[in-house]
């Protein structure tokens, strides 16, 4: 594994994400997670719906990437051409994301990363992306800056799936008091899970691009939970 792999999924890089519960807050407040097994319900049910989706799209943004770094090419997205692969990518994600509150929360990090990852990692493939689109969504930027730091897909797959459980469960220590032991007992349990989602995105993203053919699991019950916390008067995380 890169090691730089370990820096994009650790909660202390300065770009935004320990302010986002990824709709834990919402459901702790529902009352749909209020314990250890609820939490792992929630965790589980996450990573295999919208996590996935987001594992495959990240992996695709980093395999573009790749791509347009080869011998030959050319990452200037003021050229127009290379411009569209990235707007096209994002617009993917806007299709799979129904919520608008999960939208405005994807590109706030999304163009919080790709600040961070620039000065990070600096790369051509992270100033085309920002040309190309300034607010990306969050797996356009993960995939992008996996790919600068030198990650292959699959391993940016497995940060995003990484992130979409790692966050929701710090929510929970934080909101709920759980014994922090036990939820990352609960992470670890999701290991095989994570690294079968890497590996599903992976294939998906194998070949020429197909991008509609991406994984678009969705999960209704967090877009309603999104929405409602965008409405909250009172609320301690971002989303």
């Amino acid at each position: 594994m890169n090691p730089a792999l370990l820096l994009l999924t650790d909660s202390r890089l300065p770009a935004g994400g320990h302010a986002h519960s990824g709709g834990a807050e919402r459901a702790i407040a529902s009352g749909a997670v209020g314990d250890v097994p609820s939490l792992a319900a929630f965790l589980r049910g996450r990573l295999h719906t919208t996590g996935t989706a987001t594992a495959a799209l990240t992996a695709a943004a980093c395999a573009e990437a790749d791509t347009h770094s080869r011998p030959g090419a050319t990452l200037d997205a003021e050229a127009g051409a290379h411009s569209r692969p990235w707007v096209a990518l994002d617009a993917e994600v806007d299709a799979r994301t129904a919520s608008p509150a999960q939208r405005e929360a994807s590109r706030t990090q999304g163009r919080l990363l790709l600040r961070v990852a620039r000065r990070v990692w600096p790369s051509p493939a992270l100033d085309g992306l920002a040309r190309a689109v300034p607010s990306p969504h969050h797996p356009i930027a993960l995939g992008v800056a996996a790919h600068a730091a030198g990650a292959t897909p699959e391993e940016a797959a497995l940060a995003a799936a990484y992130h979409a459980v790692s966050g929701p469960a710090t929510a929970a220590v934080r909101l709920l008091g759980l014994d922090p032991v036990a939820v990352h007992g609960l992470l670890a349990d999701l290991a095989p899970d994570l690294a079968a989602v890497a590996a599903r995105a992976r294939l998906a993203t194998a070949g020429p691009p197909h991008w509609e053919a991406l994984p678009a699991g969705s999960a209704p019950a967090l877009d309603l939970i999104a929405e409602q916390h965008a409405q909250a008067a009172v609320r301690l995380f971002v989303s």
